[in-house]
């Protein structure tokens, strides 16, 4: 694992995304396509816009799969992660082919249907972030470490919907679903790349936890420091009370 910090998040939102349209091509033009994993929220805002204004990536031949979603919340919902995605990254680059996690549909149909397609070949680069409580897509903590199942399906703990709710994509903490479907730890760090995004201090606490700390269920993203290519990005902002030893032998 490397961790890059920068100054500015727009400026790391940029090589992150420049890191990672690298990959992209590579990828494409090594087989003749790329899966990615996307992620959600707000902390990917200035990234996904960074990456789908890049040229030269041939979209196309690109397959994404989602990383989490609400179970019960309508595709129409402003916190849709599945409106989101639409909205951010598949209107913008035209990827035709795109494995969406319909959120008002049986849970364990979704599961089971999106997990035989994502089995079919590997991931070439995962995006994702990491919680105020540390989470890793929408595995809080204590997260399963074990199961290699591709996707599972959890309750949310309330230090992950007060987020939700904080970052304004509910009215209410009550309006905030208390389960989702997340892809799990283990298929997570079957990607070949990951690329981590993690901007702003209300992150700071869950990159000391996971980074200084023990890896360890109870710091789910943690887990990120076994992956042998992963790059965590950090703002000045985030990575205000990580220990400068650790971004040393982390850089």
């Amino acid at each position: 694992m490397v961790i890059k910090l920068f100054d500015d998040k727009r400026e790391m939102a940029k090589v992150a995304a420049g890191q990672a349209a690298s990959d992209l091509r590579q990828a494409i033009q090594n087989q003749g396509k790329a899966r990615i994993i996307a992620a959600t929220g707000a902390a990917q805002f200035e990234f996904l816009e960074a990456l789908t204004s890049l040229p030269g990536i041939d979209w196309k031949r690109v397959e994404m799969f989602h990383l989490d979603e609400y179970v019960g919340l309508p595709a129409s919902h402003p916190a849709s992660f599945c409106r989101f995605l639409q909205e951010r990254l598949i209107q913008k680059t035209g990827i035709t082919k795109h494995f969406l996690l319909d959120g008002e549909q049986d849970p364990l149909k979704v599961i089971r249907r999106t997990g035989e397609a994502l089995r079919t070949a590997p991931v070439d680069v995962a995006f994702v972030g990491i919680g105020e409580n540390g989470h890793l897509a929408f595995n809080d903590p204590p997260a399963d470490f074990e199961t290699e199942e591709p996707y599972i399906v959890v309750a949310l703990d309330e230090a992950c919907r007060r987020q939700q709710l904080g970052e304004g994509w509910f009215s209410a903490l009550a309006d905030v679903p208390q389960g989702a479907i997340s892809m799990s730890i283990r298929q997570i760090l079957k990607a070949k790349k990951i690329h981590c995004i993690v901007p702003d201090a209300r992150k700071a606490k869950a990159v000391k936890a996971c980074f200084d700390g023990e890896i360890s269920p109870l710091a789910p993203a943690s887990i990120l420091r076994n992956h042998k290519d992963t790059i965590v990005y950090l703002d000045q902002h985030s990575a205000a009370l990580l220990n400068p030893a650790t971004l040393a032998s982390a850089s």
